[in-house]
């Protein structure tokens, strides 16, 4: 979940569309993975731990930054950064396996700050970590430009130009396989910086691989029985 956009929107403490989601996949047995900024997962951790139980559920958070003065202006509508390692503990806590993101990295603006993410989301409890450097397709581009003139108009031309040496002279590249890490001499060194990042807090350690073993087939399912076991 969140293949495309954050399924813990602020919307959602209203609209509760993702829990009832989850209610589904819950009473199925159905493997997922949760990907969001938001400390609002926290609130469908009993429906995540029912899934656990069975090795059907993991959480990822992301994190682009410890610093809350550049997450308020990244993403403005997420929780902040100290909000997100609470939520990491509290996933950890229920035993719902949970790692973090850093992502999107963006060269020559946030890609120092990987170790120390990486560590304080160990100490809070992660157990695996991952990263995806910034993709713009479409419109985004011309988003993001203006985001970075209103922002950071004397990184710019830097992260502009850092960018284009990660997709080939592009801003963005497409191509499967290059598109989260991009290609060439920067995204080498975010690479090696990850993996040192990650070995020193011990998060190298492979996504958690979900099972269907305990999939229940429709029909054949008493709402009774949800969170049986």
């Amino acid at each position: 979940m969140s293949g495309v956009t954050d399924c813990y929107q602020p919307i959602e403490r209203h609209l509760r569309l993702t829990r009832a989601c989850l209610e589904v996949l819950a009473e199925f047995r159905q493997p997922v993975v949760v990907v969001t900024k938001n400390h609002l997962v926290c609130r469908d951790k009993d429906l995540l731990a029912a899934l656990a139980r069975h090795q059907a559920a993991c959480v990822c958070i992301s994190i682009t930054t410890l610093d809350p003065d550049l997450a308020a202006r990244m993403e403005p509508r997420t929780s902040r950064p100290a909000a997100r390692l609470a939520a990491i503990s509290e996933l950890a806590q229920a035993g719902i396996p949970v790692g973090v993101l850093t992502a999107p990295i963006i060269p020559g603006l946030n890609e120092h700050e990987i170790p120390a993410i990486l560590q304080a989301a160990a100490q809070h409890g992660a157990s695996f970590a991952g990263y995806i450097v910034l993709r713009l397709p479409y419109a985004l581009k011309e988003l993001f430009d203006s985001w970075l003139a209103r922002h950071f108009p004397h990184k710019r031309e830097k992260v502009l130009s850092r960018l284009r040496e990660l997709r080939g002279g592009k801003l963005y590249d497409a191509t499967w396989g290059k598109r989260m890490t991009g290609t060439g001499p920067i995204a080498e060194a975010i690479a090696s910086l990850f993996r040192v990042a990650a070995r020193q807090a011990g998060l190298d350690k492979p996504f958690p691989s979900l099972s269907a073993a305990h999939f229940r087939i429709p029909g054949q399912v008493h709402q009774p029985e949800l969170f049986c076991l």
